[in-house]
């Protein structure tokens, strides 16, 4: 089945949830283009998602996409916070910055209560998950509202897991996408295959539709998924080289630069892998590093740091999330990337 059936799009296109890069206006230029737009709320205050919600429903009659995190919030560990203050504490000296200054928080908000009315709410058509699923009486309450569940998988194992827990769609995220890893059954990096080899193992693997996701930002890779035997592609990076999307300009400048930067799956912006374009701190402290604390903790001390080098023009600590074939899309509006990089596939749809 195609996703363009199962959601009721006219594209089998998922336009990726790019936490505090997706913007209301991006999501609703997608829906109006036919495929899915997806809006992401991580970032957001309760308050910021219901106003976002409120942009879209206003903005669109079209199917939609809500995007939620999953994870378990970390117990307060005041030693790892100190070791990674330790590790970062010569940067501040360098910016002109006081390393035992208090930090913001991390600002990573999983799947709850009050989300979850939300969703009773507003009753998008579709409910994605990041880093698994969220307990069974959330779910069960997502599920009542008719919405169709889809979550992420770097592995067939995690495909699998999230069949058996009710599933409408895997989305098959291969190590090229950019971005947080969906990765919820294990950490290694080392043993997540790229989209080329999950895509098709996957399809074979589950009964439910699979959408390909990872190194997907042009009308040939929208058609090798296809052949893959995906029933949808979900794009993202392609979609911060838009006007509606919100990143800073030293972002929009560095996509410019993505064959020769290249990328890298880092920890050190979040806690958590993450795909983004390489600058100094991933070179000097990374990509991974020991010393980042758990997850979404370890942005609040690098936080700092990157306000100092913005204001002086430099993207040093910047978290610039990108999958490796972010620099083959190109500047445009979102509606007419949508109608470009699904150009002439919109009946070529594979799936199970």
């Amino acid at each position: 089945m195609s996703i363009a059936t199962l959601f009721g799009t006219e594209l089998p296109l998922v336009q990726g949830p790019m936490a505090g890069a997706t913007t209301p206006e991006m999501v609703v230029a997608v829906c109006e283009a036919g495929a899915l737009g997806s809006l992401p709320s991580a970032t957001y205050s309760l308050e910021q998602l219901r106003a976002a919600l409120e942009k879209v429903k206003a903005g669109t009659r079209r199917p939609f996409n809500l995007n939620f995190f999953c994870h378990t919030p970390p117990e307060p560990d005041p030693a790892a916070q100190m070791r990674w203050r330790a590790r970062l504490a010569p940067y501040y000296v360098e910016e002109g910055l006081d390393p035992a200054a208090p930090v913001p928080a991390g600002n990573r908000a999983p799947f709850d209560d009050a989300t979850c009315a939300l969703v009773e709410e507003f009753r998008p058509a579709v409910v994605s998950f990041h880093f698994g699923l969220p307990a069974e009486p959330l779910l069960a309450r997502v599920r009542a509202t008719g919405a169709k569940i889809i979550s992420s998988a770097t592995t067939v194992a995690e495909g699998r897991w999230l069949e058996a827990h009710g599933v409408d769609a895997v989305i098959a995220m291969g190590y090229e996408a950019g971005g947080h890893r969906g990765t919820f059954l294990g950490l290694d990096m080392t043993t997540q295959p790229g989209t080329m080899a999950l895509v098709p193992q996957m399809v074979d693997a589950v009964k439910v539709p699979v959408i390909a996701a990872g190194g997907i930002s042009d009308p040939r890779g929208v058609a090798a998924a296809f052949v893959l035997g995906a029933a949808g592609v979900q794009v993202g990076s392609a979609y911060l080289h838009t006007p509606e999307a919100s990143i800073p300009a030293l972002h929009r400048a560095a996509l410019r630069d993505t064959a020769e930067r290249g990328t890298a799956v880092t920890n050190l912006f979040t806690g958590r892998p993450a795909r983004g374009l390489v600058n100094r701190l991933m070179r000097e402290v990374g990509p991974l590093s020991e010393h980042a604390p758990a997850f979404p903790t370890a942005g609040g001390a690098v936080a700092p740091l990157r306000a100092a080098a913005e204001a002086a023009g430099r993207d040093d600590y910047t978290s610039m999330w990108a999958g490796q074939a972010a620099g083959l899309a190109h500047p445009m509006p979102a509606a007419e990337m949508t109608r470009w990089l699904m150009r002439g596939q919109s009946n070529k749809v594979g799936g199970n």
